[in-house]
């Protein structure tokens, strides 16, 4: 088996009337946070900011709880995919959808502003652990 290809994002939160929103995004039928392919020689982190600038027009990041990340466990057929993220929040409420020039179109259909458990509820199997992970770290204040 060749080794994982890793993408990187970010789970963007901000907060609302004392409560903490996940920024959630819908490609299709697929709910995920912003995120792209690590090119080679990129650092991740990088990838991650620029993917969420990109997909969604925020640019005003604020890494407060340092420089942290989870991994996903391999997913796709044969494990061929490892999803790395970081927890930032920002001020920006409007999203912008971009139109990818590689396909001509924006890469999302949707976007929401959600509470820690409706997200989880809208999120695959697989970004259970991330979610768990980024609540436990803002909710410790």
């Amino acid at each position: 088996m060749r080794e994982a290809r890793l993408s990187a994002g970010i789970v963007v939160v901000r907060e609302e009337s004392g409560q903490w929103q996940y920024l959630f995004l819908r490609a299709y039928k697929n709910w995920d946070f912003p995120k792209g392919i690590v090119e080679p020689g990129e650092d991740p982190l990088e990838t991650a900011v620029r993917e969420t600038g990109e997909e969604t027009g925020i640019h005003k990041l604020n890494f407060r709880w340092g420089k942290v990340f989870k991994e996903t466990e391999p997913y796709r057929s044969g494990g061929k995919k490892v999803a790395r993220y970081y927890l930032a929040s920002t001020s920006q409420s409007h999203v912008t959808f971009a139109v990818n020039p590689d396909i001509g179109k924006p890469e999302h259909h949707e976007y929401r502003w959600l509470s820690y458990k409706t997200t989880r509820d809208l999120a695959p199997k697989r970004l259970h652990p991330i979610i768990d992970w980024a609540n436990k770290i803002i909710e410790q204040k």
